[in-house]
């Protein structure tokens, strides 16, 4: 089972906004949601690798910021077509420091 890694503390993130961090030799983009959920998506748009993390947000909907490809930010799955995904990974938050699983989660299939 892979480790949580440190991204931050909380106040370090933006309601609404995306962040790019650092996990594991990767960039992953970390959202902040008014409702108080935490999520965790690759940051790497896979059209052609724009940072998601400076994409728009809406709900559980974050808009590329080059191409206009939505992505939600709950799952990975792009929004057009939902047989494409972005890796996911699993958030939490400890007192007032914000972590990351190092890994996304295996595959069911």
């Amino acid at each position: 089972m892979s480790d949580f890694e440190s991204v931050g503390k909380v106040d370090e993130f933006e309601i609404g906004r995306g962040k790019a961090v650092p996990v594991d030799g990767r960039m992953v983009a970390v959202f902040r949601q008014e409702d108080g959920s935490w999520h965790a998506i690759d940051d790497l748009c896979p059209h052609m690798g724009a940072s998601l993390a400076e994409g728009y947000v809406e709900g559980t909907s974050v808009t590329c910021p080059w191409h206009a490809w939505r992505f939600c930010i709950a799952d990975g799955t792009w929004e057009d077509n939902p047989r494409v995904k972005v890796d996911c990974f699993e958030v939490k938050v400890e007192g007032d420091e914000v972590f990351v699983r190092e890994a996304p989660p295996a595959d069911p299939a």
